[in-house]
């Protein structure tokens, strides 16, 4: 008896499997990234509103050099003394803490850790700040 074997290769692909791997990880992905709430600092940034007072106060100034030198109004601080500094400051001024500007002039070449920690202690007293960066 001839019998002959069918050795013929099937060429289909079942893509439901591959669809259903597909779906999981769109559903994965989407709650997950649901979940994760990103750590970025809060800015009070300034209002471009009029007010009725055109003489504005001066602003307060920190200065961060290339070496990481910190001048508050023109005078040499470590960070722990500059927020001390910030709050006499801001208390001596009388004004809402809304109301109060802090220049922050920073040099590029500063670490990104330095300046988190110097807008640290700026946010922490609600002072709104203007950032000026390519100092020489």
């Amino acid at each position: 008896m001839g019998f002959k074997k069918r050795t013929k290769v099937s060429a289909e692909f079942n893509m439901s499997s591959l669809t259903d791997i597909v779906f999981l990880l769109l559903i994965f992905f989407m709650l997950t990234s649901s979940v994760v709430s990103p750590t970025a600092i809060n800015l009070m940034l300034p209002n471009s509103s009029r007010s009725s007072n055109t003489s504005s106060p001066e602003p307060m100034k920190v200065r961060v050099d290339q070496d990481k030198v910190m001048k508050f109004n023109n005078l040499i601080v470590d960070l722990p003394s500059l927020k001390g500094l910030l709050g006499q400051a801001i208390q001596r001024d009388g004004r809402a803490v809304e109301e109060i500007t802090v220049i922050l002039e920073i040099h590029p070449e500063v670490d990104a850790q330095t300046l988190v920690s110097v807008v640290d202690i700026i946010n922490t007293y609600g002072a709104k700040i203007i950032m000026a960066t390519g100092l020489r």
